[in-house]
């Protein structure tokens, strides 16, 4: 992610102070910026002659840029990140709107999957953007419990007890049917063999049983050992991915609402593979981290800003949370959002413990 050497600053107060002005009503009307509108707005003695010439040395050095269309000029991503780490101030959320953010977790801390659902749902309503969370890394919790449940059609429903407290439920497809006591036994035997492994001992342990063990074990243990493959190459999909809401807020702004740019963002999110990588190096910084534009690495969000906060549980890190949305967006107003809910997901997740 570009840094800005604050040390090594090119620009004088005056020309940060328009720059800063610029920048905050693109953010607001999301239209280009003329000299004149600028002089009215700054408050600065200055002509619109003068204020010309300093929009054209922010525009030689990067910082602006003229849109082909208008003779206003609009930020760059170097201007947007000179805007969002020297310019910008951010301020603290009163205790309402803290509030909100803490009820709007509150009714989901008994349910995993729920409080998860729920921050990202909450981001996506409070900024008008897309929230995206990601699902804590799964190898950090032990499995403690397995049960299967006979359904109809040789379907079995699993249900998956780990060490914190979630519950994973899994139907899974056999071969040929089992009653309630073969299925007791199965799950016996899984829970005296893998409890209170981590996932990554339990699928080699269960690698191992199938290899070496096949042609010793009875048609029921190799059974239990299938269905519990089944269970965690189904939970292997699940633990690198991220529950995501808001999407279609994000066609509410005029620089994403191109169909064929929304075709190939909701294309992303629904693949999760390159926006997973960009929220992976989010999970190893600390606090918040903003990426502006091209910044991503990924085209497709070459248009999109990305603000992360990494979540905790018993003081580790195991998850992050966010929102994505146009460049333009309200950045003092959302990194303390992002901020505070990544703190309140973290306390929802150690009360459950």
């Amino acid at each position: 992610m570009i840094t800005v050497n604050r040390s090594d600053n090119p620009l004088n107060d005056r020309a940060q102070y328009l720059l800063k002005t610029l920048v905050e009503r693109y953010i607001r009307e999301g239209h280009p910026v003329g000299s004149r509108a600028l002089s009215r707005q700054s408050g600065l003695e200055l002509s619109p002659a003068s204020i010309r010439n300093v929009m054209a040395d922010l525009e030689e050095l990067g910082f602006v840029q003229s849109p082909h269309t208008s003779a206003g000029r609009v930020p760059t991503v170097k201007g947007y990140r000179f805007f969002v780490d020297t310019l910008l101030t951010v301020k603290k959320l009163n205790r309402r709107e803290v509030s909100r953010l803490e009820l709007g977790l509150r009714n989901d801390e008994g349910d995993f999957q729920a409080l998860l659902g729920s921050a990202s749902t909450l981001l996506s309503g409070v900024t008008r953007l897309a929230g995206v969370v990601t699902l804590p890394r799964r190898e950090r919790a032990t499995w403690k419990q397995i049960e299967f449940l006979p359904l109809s059609d040789r379907r079995v429903l699993a249900v998956v007890v780990f060490s914190d407290q979630d519950v994973q439920n899994r139907v899974l497809r056999l071969e040929r049917g089992y009653d309630r006591e073969q299925l007791h036994k199965a799950a016996n035997y899984l829970n005296a063999h893998f409890a209170g492994k981590d996932l990554t001992q339990v699928r080699e342990a269960l690698l191992a049983e199938m290899r070496e063990a096949r042609q010793s074990m009875n048609e029921l243990m190799l059974t239990a050992i299938q269905m519990a493959d089944q269970v965690f190459d189904s939970d292997r999909n699940v633990e690198s991915g991220y529950v995501i809401a808001g999407e279609t807020n994000l066609m509410e702004f005029d620089e994403l609402s191109d169909v064929e740019k929304l075709r190939r963002l909701f294309e992303a999110f629904n693949q999760k593979r390159d926006i997973l990588h960009l929220l992976d190096k989010a999970v190893a910084a600390e606090g918040v981290q903003i990426f502006i534009g091209e910044e991503s690495g990924y085209k497709v969000l070459d248009e999109c800003s990305v603000v992360t906060a990494p979540y905790s549980a018993d003081d580790e890190v195991v998850g992050v949370l966010g929102v994505i949305g146009p460049t333009r967006m309200a950045y003092e107003r959302v990194i303390p959002i992002v901020d505070m809910t990544a703190r309140l997901l973290g306390h929802a997740l150690n009360s459950r413990q």
